[in-house]
């Protein structure tokens, strides 16, 4: 009997993990957002969107925490599937989010860069 309740409070304890890092998650990309909508201006940007590079500068300002939400979005995914769930389907689905988000966070490494170079 010890042996089984040891193993639920285990999986309960990886359960309530993941979904901490999932709540970690969205705290982070609507604080992000607001910060940025806030610090940014979203207002004064819609009054200056004919100015070159303004559109630019504020989507890569709000993909920051985007990315940074995702990243722990994935991290959660990546807890429940190991240590819960490792079953083929789960462990391809992960894959494919996996797949998607390095896709993803490279096609806006490659925005930055590109951006940077050209204000140069």
């Amino acid at each position: 009997m010890a042996g089984s309740e040891s193993a639920g409070f285990i999986q309960t304890s990886i359960e309530w993990a993941a979904l901490g890092v999932e709540v970690l998650a969205v705290v982070v990309i609507v604080a992000g957002v607001v910060k940025v909508a806030i610090a940014r201006g979203t207002f004064s940007y819609v009054f200056q969107f004919g100015k070159p590079g303004v559109y630019e500068s504020y989507k890569h300002q709000l993909g920051k925490p985007l990315l940074l939400g995702l990243d722990l979005l994935l991290a959660g995914d990546v807890i429940k599937t190991v240590a819960l769930e490792p079953t083929l389907p789960n462990v391809a689905a992960l894959g494919l989010l996996v797949l998607v988000r390095t896709f993803r966070g490279n096609l806006g490494r490659t925005r930055t860069t590109r951006a940077r170079l050209s204000s140069r």
